[in-house]
């Protein structure tokens, strides 16, 4: 099976997943930082603290005390470290002149300029490269490298940069599939591909190497 059958055998299985969730780019970027090992319901709690309190801007967040901030930023969990990363984050989007300055680099440039912030690494960058500036990067995370391991179609324990370019190799370079794509593979891995897997109602049972 190639992964464009799997992408096609997922979007009819589940539709279109409409992400990412976030009413602007700048929304988007402190989601991916946020959302580092929790849940996504817990973000959205910390995001609404951030937006009753008027803090969802950078200015704001890089200039706020740190104890404040993390205060807000509780409910994602790690919430100190988070909120280390998120002034990181910040002070460095703010010094490049924001949005609309970010978003006439070059892809890699970018790309380079983002891992090179403390607390940002190569699955949050790209999360921020293809959702908020919609740079044609393809997304590798644990639910990847679960589900396609298990497909038989890639080893799971590659190096993230291996991985990514598996997929941007093998697929058309499009945004708008690589983001309905990880959309797809995250709510499979919720739904169906769990840790104990949910064989009974997987849409990709038949070519599983694991199906129980």
């Amino acid at each position: 099976m190639l992964l464009q059958q799997v992408f096609d055998r997922l979007l009819a299985a589940y539709g279109p997943q409409h992400w990412w969730p976030g009413d602007t780019p700048f929304e988007i970027m402190v989601g991916a930082i946020l959302t580092q090992n929790t849940a996504w319901g817990n973000v959205e709690k910390a995001i609404v603290n951030l937006q009753e309190n008027d803090a969802l801007t950078a200015g704001v967040i890089a200039g706020c005390g740190h104890d404040r901030l993390a205060a807000w930023l509780k409910p994602s969990g790690y919430f100190n470290i988070k909120a280390t990363r998120l002034q990181n984050f910040c002070h460095w989007y703010l010094a490049r002149g924001g949005f609309e300055a970010l978003s006439q680099w070059p892809t890699s440039e970018l790309r380079h300029g983002l891992l090179s912030v403390n607390g940002v690494g190569p699955e949050t960058a790209d999360d921020m490269l293809l959702y908020a500036f919609e740079r044609p990067v393809f997304v590798i995370d644990t639910y990847t490298r679960r589900l396609f391991s298990r497909l038989g179609l890639l080893d799971g324990k590659l190096a993230y940069e291996t991985l990514r370019g598996h997929f941007e190799t093998a697929l058309p370079v499009e945004v708008a599939l690589f983001n309905e794509y990880h959309a797809l593979i995250v709510h499979h891995a919720k739904h169906a591909c769990r840790k104990q897997p949910l064989c009974a109602t997987c849409p990709l049972a038949t070519d599983c190497m694991v199906t129980g």
